[in-house]
């Protein structure tokens, strides 16, 4: 069986509680992984065109005051 059927065969398996703390878990793991690729995109200039287009915007006066 392969790794991932495996892990949803446990997973559909788990009481509500341990079903739940694995919840949680995996929710803090993801957004923790995000960040970092977040951060790895933005140190390596990947979203660079957006702090452009974001500067073309406001020269252009399509922005507003917060």
């Amino acid at each position: 069986m392969m790794q991932v059927e495996l892990l949803k065969q446990q997973i559909a398996e788990l009481d509500d509680a341990s079903f739940s703390k694995l919840r949680d878990w995996f929710i803090e793991f993801d957004q923790v992984r995000w960040d970092k690729k977040l951060e790895a995109d933005s140190n390596a200039g990947k979203l660079d065109f957006l702090i452009k287009a974001a500067y073309a915007e406001h020269e252009a006066g399509l922005t507003r005051d917060l």
